[in-house]
């Protein structure tokens, strides 16, 4: 049993229980016709032509939130009926279980996205990027749901990921934005890979200096977190 086993398994559970996939898009989808339709206008005076269009990196970010979280919900429900620990059990290494199970969430992620672009060029969302800007934005959605699969497993979901995803510029921009609010803000590094995609999906372009930044903290998080994952799998194998 080996990493692509695990993830055929976990594959298999997800359509098996399609309702993990059906919930966390539904919400990503529901904000992007309410959002066009509500506050489009508004947001015009600030200077955003297509707010939908301004959201929609955003909203990748927190597909990938719930993506993952469902992967979190995923490993606590096999750990309900037992088959988690008939895998604990098996001729396999821990780390080939955690990747496994970081995969299957990862594609999950990238199904979903692909599912909600579809539906924003409905919205007149075009997207700018060539193809190698459109490589390094699938990077950067890997890396992002790499760690949030890493995080999610480790720790299963003991905090409200939502929380993270208001505090960045998701869903506003934060240029004006001063005092301690704004430095939360900056702080947050889901606002640099938000900021970072809109400038590819939006424009083509992005800095070097900034691309670097964001793809070597996100490459640090996500390493981090498959460590953390794999700690708590051991302490899981050892009681």
């Amino acid at each position: 049993m080996n990493i692509l086993t695990i993830l055929h398994r976990n594959i298999k559970w997800r359509f098996h229980n399609t309702f993990t996939i059906i919930i966390t898009i539904l919400q990503p989808i529901l904000w992007l016709v309410l959002y066009s339709a509500v506050a489009g206008q508004t947001m015009e005076s600030t200077g955003i032509e297509n707010y939908t269009a301004f959201i929609f990196p955003g909203l990748v970010v927190l597909v990938s939130f719930s993506a993952c979280s469902s992967g979190g919900i995923m490993n606590y429900l096999m750990k309900s009926d037992g088959s988690f620990y008939r895998i604990l059990i098996a001729p396999i290494r821990r780390s080939a279980i955690v990747l496994g199970q970081l995969l299957e969430t990862i594609l999950c992620t990238f199904l979903e996205i692909s599912i909600m672009g579809v539906v924003s060029l409905l919205f007149s969302v075009r997207i700018a990027a060539g193809i190698g800007e459109f490589g390094i934005i699938l990077l950067l959605i890997f890396l992002t749901a790499f760690f949030m699969s890493g995080l999610a497993y480790g720790i299963s979901l003991i905090l409200p990921n939502e929380v993270v995803f208001f505090l960045s510029t998701a869903l506003f921009p934060a240029n004006e934005i001063d005092g301690v609010l704004g430095t939360i803000i900056n702080l947050n590094p889901f606002t640099h890979v938000i900021n970072a995609l809109r400038s590819l999906i939006l424009y083509g372009y992005i800095e070097c200096g900034e691309l670097f930044f964001v793809i070597i903290l996100f490459t640090f998080m996500a390493g981090s977190s498959f460590v953390w994952a794999l700690h708590r799998l051991k302490k899981e194998t050892v009681l």
